[in-house]
């Protein structure tokens, strides 16, 4: 089932129109969130960076548009799926609704919110090997748009093509300082030692709900000292482990980078605590 406006329909009854902004200009943005037995995960942290996202873009945001509304709006999504008490991917997408070209000339908005389900209740680590490489066909323009979850996506597409190409994991891609931003599906953290680095939201890298949390953990860890700072990519071969957050999957541990091997004894520890706090809210 797909929730359109507040109004469940199969996925057969739903359309939409060859003049939608966000399929002419990519005037939408989207949140990807995970609902496990009937909770939502981290909603206040979706939430805002939702409300965020649509004020940066200069949508309308309607007065129904409250946290509880929106969330019984998911709630009654994945209960239309099936059993409430598995846990989902969930992705809520809003879109300026039709009219002008470059010049919007409607102001209110619609949103869809589409679910399916996933096979583990909470996050988990992946042992399988997991090797990257950088993409260099195409950067990322460093400032507050590339921060957004919006749906111009292509640059993430286009990875992804080459990724599968070249039989890797996943890329990792750089700004147009080259410095390395983010993975393309999540935030990039490096460990070495007991110092840990992010790539600032300054750099072009996506403001993630889990590079979020993993922040939010690390503060309260003396064993670690974060940085958020730039990442060369001449860094990566020296770094003792390379992980990728996302809402979905949790926690990914990078393998390989070229010659380089990895661990993943941070990720493990850093993973338990995060389950943690998905449970307790």
């Amino acid at each position: 089932m797909i929730n359109h406006n507040g109004n469940l329909r199969s996925k057969t009854e739903t359309t939409i129109s060859y003049t939608n902004r966000g399929l002419n200009y990519g005037d939408a943005v989207f949140e990807t969130i995970r609902v496990s037995a009937g909770k939502v995960l981290f909603w206040e942290d979706h939430y805002f960076r939702l409300m965020a996202s649509m004020r940066i873009m200069r949508m309308e945001i309607p007065m129904t548009f409250t946290p509880e509304f929106l969330e019984s709006e998911l709630l009654k999504t994945v209960q239309s799926v099936g059993d409430s008490n598995k846990t989902y991917r969930t992705k809520l997408l809003v879109w300026r609704n039709e009219g002008g070209k470059y010049t919007p000339t409607a102001k209110d908005v619609s949103f869809v919110i589409t679910s399916e389900v996933l096979e583990t209740p909470f996050y988990t680590i992946n042992d399988k090997a997991y090797e990257v490489e950088l993409f260099k066909d195409h950067y990322v323009t460093s400032g507050l748009l590339s921060t957004l979850k919006s749906n111009n996506r292509i640059l993430n597409v286009l990875g992804s093509i080459y990724a599968q190409e070249n039989d890797y994991a996943n890329c990792l891609l750089l700004n147009e300082k080259k410095q390395v931003v983010e993975a393309l599906n999540g935030n990039i953290f490096l460990v070495n030692g007991y110092k840990i680095k992010t790539p600032p939201l300054t750099d072009g890298c996506l403001n993630g709900i889990l590079r979020k949390q993993i922040i939010k953990i690390l503060g309260q860890v003396p064993d670690y000292i974060l940085e958020e700072t730039s990442v060369s990519p001449f860094e990566l071969q020296k770094a003792d482990e390379i992980f990728i957050t996302n809402t979905i999957v949790g926690i990914q541990p990078i393998t390989k980078y070229r010659k380089k091997e990895y661990g993943n004894t941070v990720a493990k520890e850093l993973l338990q605590k995060l389950n943690v706090k998905a449970r307790l809210g």
